[in-house]
């Protein structure tokens, strides 16, 4: 089962520099996107897999909270201790915090 993580728990953990995950589709990270985080699209995380084995949780997070649990859930399934960011970018803009890209930039 993939755990997912409150925003606030979230944005703590990316303080400390934890690897984050975009999986929304390219258009949609340049719009706007959680600094640090790496875009790697839901339908090629599964060619990445080897990329994020990491001793850190890594988080994945998308729009809304959707496809972040299926990007989880794929990771997890692979062995990487994978977490999905509740409510996703748009809580994460609408809790005020920053974001690299776009117009909400």
């Amino acid at each position: 089962m993939t755990r997912e993580t409150p925003l606030a728990e979230y944005a703590s953990a990316h303080a400390s520099g934890h690897v984050t995950v975009d999986v929304r589709d390219p258009d949609e990270y340049a719009e706007g996107h959680v600094p640090g985080a790496r875009s790697i699209p839901l339908s090629t995380l599964a060619e990445h897999v080897d990329e994020l084995t990491a001793e850190q949780p890594v988080y994945v997070i998308c729009a809304s909270g959707n496809r972040s649990k299926a990007g989880a859930e794929l990771l997890s399934r692979a062995g990487v201790d994978a977490r999905s960011v509740a409510g996703g970018t748009a809580a994460w803009v609408s809790a005020g915090h920053p974001v690299d890209g776009g117009a909400r930039r």
